[in-house]
């Protein structure tokens, strides 16, 4: 049994508790008020809900592309990348971003894994030894539904998916697409698919939103992949309005997987609280995932990060919340509990 003081982002809504955090065999024993001197902040460990972790292979190398040059199937050059890249390699440059991953405060993943079931292998090998847990969305034939943790399709107006799509339903797992990306024209298609998750949204109206409520269908977010690979601006303000929303950082060839600085990027450019910010990096993709974290509460797994409030960066800092989400670094990332 340990203990973990300081100021603690305590349940769902992330209210501020000066006291302790009882952890024993890897689980959330008790939240309780009591004094104390540490300067520590005390929150649950992000859950990106949006990654290709693949791309590790190829950072930076899309400078000044656009989406159908740098990421898009089958030919761009992340395709070709990967095709090129030895699976020895991929593993390795994998489990590099899961360590910096784990080091910044994420204890999970929500990947998009390419090249069927030969990719979702080398992702739980390069996972292995990190003690981040990625939840792998598979592609290619169903047969990836063995080795993954559900399906991940490309874009409704890459394939119909039918059939894939009735694989997840029949083996009990989720079936994610991307949609409304560079334009609307696979919102409406991607959403007969009945997803249990959709990403991005960049250019969904108001009736893709309201089918969206209809279903309660969640959809994950990535604005700073979006700007920089010039598609749009999620409406972040109208998604929460409607469905669950939650963050991730998309492609790690655009973007390294900082949930710090995907927070940050998107108090700052939406109309968003920050305490819907923070649930967006943690509380939403644990759900939309099934993961037992998320949230500093009893009897919830202890999947926390722990922040030096003391730091030179967050010292003075009178909103731990608003510290965490606008401020905060991994640089300030004090100890990850796991």
């Amino acid at each position: 049994m340990e203990e973990l003081t300081g100021t603690i982002l305590a349940g769902e809504t992330f209210e501020p508790v000066r006291g302790r955090v009882v952890v024993a065999d890897g689980r959330v024993r008790a939240v309780e008020e009591a004094a104390t001197d540490s300067t520590d902040i005390v929150l649950p460990a992000f859950v990106n809900a949006h990654t290709h972790l693949g791309d590790s292979v190829a950072k930076e190398a899309a400078a000044g592309l656009g989406l159908e040059e740098a990421v898009a199937p089958p030919d761009s050059l992340k395709h070709r990348r990967l095709a090129a890249a030895d699976r020895s390699t991929l593993v390795t440059a994998m489990r590099r971003t899961l360590r910096f991953v784990r080091r910044t405060g994420t204890v999970s993943c929500l990947d998009f894994r390419e090249n069927g079931v030969a990719g979702a292998r080398a992702l739980r090998e390069a996972a292995g030894p990190t003690g981040v847990d990625p939840f792998i969305f598979g592609s290619g034939d169903a047969a990836v539904l063995g080795v993954a943790d559900g399906y991940g399709a490309s874009g409704a107006n890459d394939d119909d998916f039918a059939d894939e799509r009735a694989a997840a339903r029949e083996a009990g797992v989720p079936f994610a697409i991307h949609a409304g990306e560079p334009d609307a024209s696979d919102i409406d298609p991607a959403l007969g698919l009945e997803p249990d998750l959709l990403v991005h949204m960049v250019h969904a109206g108001p009736d893709h939103l309201r089918r969206l409520a209809d279903r309660s269908v969640p959809v994950a977010v990535c604005p700073r992949a979006n700007a920089t690979l010039g598609v749009g601006t999620p409406p972040i303000r109208e998604l929460l309005d409607h469905t669950t929303v939650a963050l991730g950082t998309d492609n790690v060839m655009l973007n390294p997987p900082s949930m710090f600085r995907e927070m940050a990027d998107t108090a700052r450019r939406f109309d968003v609280t920050d305490r819907e910010v923070l649930r967006m990096a943690t509380t939403a993709g644990a759900e939309i995932a099934g993961l037992d974290c998320g949230v500093v509460a009893s009897g919830r797994r202890a999947a926390l990060v722990v922040l030096d409030g003391d730091s030179d960066n967050l010292a003075g800092s009178v909103d731990p919340v608003r510290a965490v989400v606008r401020r905060a670094t991994a640089a300030d990332v004090d100890r990850v509990l796991f």
